[in-house]
């Protein structure tokens, strides 16, 4: 069908050229799809769209939706209407009744000359048809890993190819038109192509556009009816009943899905896909009777098995439940396509063995006092971004910013050994950088930035928290609290760096001669063995020295 529309559009932009140009191409157009398999290939086509275009209708069992799949749901079903009397006045009574499918004398003079409220009816069959298309299309290509980086490329065609299908269309318009102003060019022209059918004729044509509108309309009421005995069914069925994490709970009737549920009740609730079970967007963690989850279809489980979905994962717009369930959206409503990609498993929620640094500006309130607004933040911006290139390009991930602290997390996807070494190297690489800095800014700074770096390795609890555009992946527990009071100690011990032996230990790296101390942890039982550095660089360069055992 997109291929069918897209060559008559271009097609139609020939126009900007020349009228006999848009007709030769015609022919040769019209030579493929008027072909036995263009023919059986076209209607097959729009058949089983149509088809299944009501099949999809009757699914819903609410009509409550996004914009945009509403704006493409009332457009598909408009096209038939607006575009029957076109096609069975050209293609139908080309076959039929041996007329003359040309854009000068089918087209153009018709719609232009004889009845311009006709043309101006196409125009908008144009619009209708190319925007209820590229919604579709969108709603399929966004899924794929490639979409971002094409998606200016694909707008713009979007955009273009309708302008000067348009275009192509008024320019052959014109052009006929100031030929039309001799009545002998058409009188003649309308004697050499008989565009005016016989009475007859007309009537037949009539005839057929008015069966097939019926013929649309009753298949649309007839799902809307359905749709209706449907409702009433199920509500003697009795109720299901859906428990969210903000302790809403939702009722609704058997037969709805997840989704709908959500949507019903004004619940956000994110689906790029628009409920079609491609995207998993809108995959949720269910928890409640086994006699209440439906098996999910196989369909449901390609899609599960492709993000890595933990047992008790479903998608809200597949899951139909026949019970009670507690339901929890696991992505925010504003979740991109993106998203939908196979994501690593704690992303979810985990416990999970990991190395943990903070860092700190020392005396940075003094230092900020004394600057302008503007100057501050440019210098919080270039301190940001080298201890940001600092933690990724050792291997880790900048969990926050705060105020003028760093946190970052390493060991997420590599383990915990290879975590902690990497902590290591980007304390080092954060202390080089540093350097650089304070070289950069020797003139603009009363003394040299210092910085203090805590770093300790343990169990945290790892995922994505938050709320709305704030959702990052972040970790809390104890490891979490126990670095951030390391990085405080630096203070203590007039040191750049103080890093935990269990850290050390891990990453398998035996530090001779090192200062030692035994502290107790406020919050923390047990005693916690340290060893503090004056600098970050005394550190050795863990990229060019082999792992020794502690």
């Amino acid at each position: 069908m997109f291929a069918y529309v897209t060559t008559h559009f271009v097609n139609h932009s020939l126009g900007l050229v020349s009228v006999p140009l848009m007709d030769r191409a015609l022919e040769r157009i019209y030579a493929v799809w008027s072909s036995v398999p263009g023919t059986v290939l076209l209607y097959g086509a729009f058949s089983i769209h149509y088809g299944l275009a009501l099949w999809a209708l009757w699914r819903r069992r609410t009509l409550r939706m996004p914009p945009a799949e509403a704006v493409q749901l009332v457009l598909g079903f408009c096209i038939p209407f607006l575009l029957v009397e076109h096609v069975v006045s050209t293609r139908v009574a080309d076959s039929l009744f041996h007329g003359d499918y040309g854009y000068f004398a089918s087209i153009l003079l018709q719609y232009s000359v004889l009845t311009p409220w006709r043309g101006m009816l196409q125009v908008v069959v144009l619009v209708v048809a190319w925007i209820h298309a590229v919604i579709g299309l969108r709603f399929s290509l966004m899924l794929r890993p490639w979409y971002p980086r094409w998606q200016p490329v694909l707008f713009a065609f979007a955009l273009l190819l309708p302008t000067l299908a348009i275009l192509g269309v008024a320019e052959g318009a014109m052009h006929t038109a100031a030929l039309a102003r001799d009545p002998a060019f058409i009188a003649q022209t309308l004697q050499e192509h008989p565009i005016a059918r016989p009475i007859e004729d007309a009537a037949n044509i009539g005839r057929i556009v008015g069966v097939l509108r019926f013929g649309f309309l009753a298949s649309l009421l007839a799902v809307l009816a359905a749709r209706a005995l449907r409702w009433q069914w199920l509500r003697r069925r009795g109720i299901v009943r859906l428990t969210y994490p903000n302790g809403r709970v939702v009722a609704i009737e058997p037969g709805l899905s997840v989704l709908e549920a959500s949507r019903i009740a004004g619940i956000p609730h994110a689906s790029v896909c628009g409920g079609r079970g491609r995207c998993s967007t809108c995959r949720i963690r269910v928890v409640g009777a086994e006699a209440a989850l439906p098996e999910p279809a196989p369909e449901e489980v390609k899609v599960l098995e492709r993000v890595g979905a933990a047992p008790d994962v479903r998608l809200a717009c597949q899951l139909r439940p026949e019970g009670d369930l507690r339901v929890t959206p696991l992505l925010p409503p504003t979740a991109a396509a993106r998203d939908g990609f196979r994501r690593a498993n704690y992303l979810q929620g985990m416990e999970k063995e990991i190395a943990i640094l903070f860092a700190d500006i020392r005396a940075f309130t003094q230092l900020s006092e004394h600057k302008l607004p503007y100057d501050v933040v440019f210098l919080l911006n270039r301190y940001f971004a080298e201890m940001g290139h600092a933690v990724e390009e050792a291997g880790g991930r900048i969990d926050k910013f705060i105020g003028d602290g760093v946190m970052a997390l390493f060991g997420l996807d590599r383990g915990a050994e290879s975590g902690c070494r990497e902590a290591l190297a980007a304390a080092r690489a954060m202390a080089q950088r540093l350097v650089e800095l304070n070289r950069t800014f020797a003139g603009d700074l009363p003394e040299p930035l210092r910085i203090g770096i805590g770093i300790h390795f343990g169990p945290a609890i790892v995922g994505e928290m938050g709320y709305g555009s704030a959702v990052s992946v972040t970790a809390v527990g104890d490891a979490v609290n126990t670095a951030s009071r390391l990085e405080g100690l630096t203070k203590d011990y007039q040191a750049q760096l103080v890093v935990s032996e269990a850290l050390l230990t891990r990453a398998g790296v035996a530090l001779a001669g090192a200062q030692r101390h035994e502290i107790e942890i406020r919050g923390r039982e047990g005693r916690l063995h340290i060893v503090h550095f004056a600098s970050a660089l005394d550190l050795p360069d863990l990229a060019r020295t082999a792992i020794s055992p502690a």
